[in-house]
């Protein structure tokens, strides 16, 4: 008859005998203080032959555990981040952090707070630099530990660096310090996707991660990573939504306050930007009947098969229907800036009042707490570049990401086709297709006259005809320059 009922654990060496202090309690009726049972069991049992600790001294082995994994988590060096002295409202120094972006850093304190209180579940949060996730994440750690709950927190890198060195450490071995960590009552994995993806690492996180998942046991993972970027069967279990806490925190670096979470790309950022609004937009009515000279500059060829430049000087009478075009625009801007649920391409000459309109769009989304990125094409196909330099500290992927997502896009100065690499326009393409299929509000300005756009872009082009999906509005006045004589002379801004 099988006996499942623990037996104490008879000593195997002379050494044994001189032990003068138990290691478990004297007058327990399991192991009479040897601190260790054999369970009475058949062979081919799990625990036959295994000898496991008494249940007398459950309390010490405990306090034991917490002790080392309180260790191996370094968190006496991350004693003083805390709940307390988180700032959920961001940097007070912060020059362009948006209502949109305090609110959303303010959505994951108290998450996090909640999530400190009680762990269930998994939290993951995510994030560029300074955006607060490590401190976060350190603060669920110490309240934990203040809890008495076992604690690890560490460092992806870390935790692979300690289970490797555990192969020559003299005090546990291997399977005792996987064990401890994949167990551990909280596991905080910081910095995930920073490590080093060898095979081994790579299947030795997943164990850790999969045996958690499967018993429920709470975590909490922080990371600069995108989703897509994540080993493919660890990404499957994080975006269980009914189990996993996604917290996608949009804050800028708090360390940086000067800077944007697009470090100087979006030109709403610039004083001339952020004068252009709907109430400085001039809607140029007292030019009707006046006469404008344009100047324009064209590419020929001259006999010998070269080209050259060449400037021409147009005369032109503006007429109402010449300044309609541009209350047109201006009342497209204006419905496109309360309700951005489609796509908006202001085209025009240059000067002609296309980006004072798209910067006002951005300007009043802003104002109302949300985003808006505004950016000259060429300069964020260099923006896109910067992350193939060795010293980028993001991926072209991350990038490439952020752009083709932002919530607002405002694509200022599309040109001609031709007028960039084939790798350039490709990336362009790609980002609008996305955006397109997404349904992202966009705004582009482009010089170009219909005509020329639809041969540069035929693609892009027949998307944009769709009524329900986009609104194409051509401006067609001179620059913002009045021609005149006397005092009165003089320039009009306007792009």
């Amino acid at each position: 008859m099988q006996n499942d009922t623990p037996k104490a654990s008879s000593p195997i060496s002379s050494n044994a005998i001189n032990v003068t202090k138990p290691l478990g309690d004297p007058n327990c009726p399991h192991c009479g203080g040897a601190g260790y049972v054999r369970y009475d069991v058949p062979v081919g049992h799990e625990k036959f032959g295994r000898l496991e600790t008494c249940i007398c001294r459950a309390r010490d082995v405990a306090e034991a555990a917490r002790a080392r994994l309180f260790t191996l988590s370094n968190l006496n060096r991350l004693s003083h981040l805390t709940f307390e002295n988180f700032s959920p409202m961001g940097n007070d120094k912060a020059k362009f952090m948006s209502a949109q972006e305090r609110e959303n850093l303010h959505g994951a304190f108290e998450a996090s707070g909640e999530f400190a209180r009680q762990p269930k579940g998994w939290l993951l949060l995510e994030g560029g630099y300074g955006c607060g996730k490590t401190h976060l994440a350190a603060a669920i750690a110490n309240f934990a530990v203040n809890q008495g709950t076992p604690t690890l927190f560490i460092t992806v890198p870390d935790l692979l660096d300690s289970l490797r060195f555990s192969f020559d450490d003299p005090e546990t071995t291997f399977e005792e310090r996987f064990e401890e960590i994949r167990n551990a009552g909280l596991l905080i994995l910081d910095d995930f996707g920073t490590q080093n993806a060898t095979a081994w690492a790579q299947e030795k996180l997943f164990q850790i991660i999969n045996y958690r998942y499967i018993n429920k046991l709470p975590t909490v993972i922080t990371t600069n990573l995108m989703l897509d970027e994540i080993e493919g069967r660890i990404r499957s279990r994080l975006q269980d939504e009914g189990f996993v806490k996604y917290i996608k925190i949009l804050a800028p670096d708090y360390r940086r306050p000067e800077e944007t979470s697009n470090p100087g790309i979006s030109m709403l950022a610039l004083p001339e930007m952020k004068a252009m609004t709907f109430k400085t937009f001039q809607p140029r009515d007292d030019e009707v009947g006046t006469e404008a000279v344009t100047t324009t500059t064209t590419e020929k060829t001259d006999k010998f098969g070269n080209k050259v430049k060449d400037k021409e000087i147009t005369r032109i009478k503006i007429s109402k229907d010449d300044v309609k075009t541009l209350h047109d625009a201006h009342n497209a801007a204006v419905e496109f800036a309360e309700k951005p649920e489609s796509w908006l391409v202001l085209l025009g000459g240059s000067f002609s009042g296309k980006t004072h309109l798209a910067a006002a769009i951005g300007n009043y989304r802003i104002g109302l707490g949300g985003q808006a990125l505004l950016v000259e094409v060429t300069s964020l196909l260099d923006y896109l570049r910067q992350t193939f330099r060795p010293s980028s500290d993001v991926s072209f992927d991350r990038r490439f990401h952020e752009i083709r997502t932002t919530p607002l896009l405002i694509l200022d100065d599309l040109k001609e086709s031709g007028a960039g690499s084939a790798w350039a326009e490709d990336k362009l393409y790609s980002v609008l297709n996305y955006r397109y299929n997404a349904h992202l509000p966009t705004v582009i300005t482009s010089t170009l006259r219909p005509e020329s756009f639809a041969l540069s872009y035929p693609n892009l082009w027949n998307k944009l005809l769709d009524p329900e999906k986009c609104r194409v509005v051509a401006i067609n006045m001179p620059p913002y320059r009045r021609v005149g004589k006397g005092k009165g002379a003089g320039i009009r801004k306007g792009k």
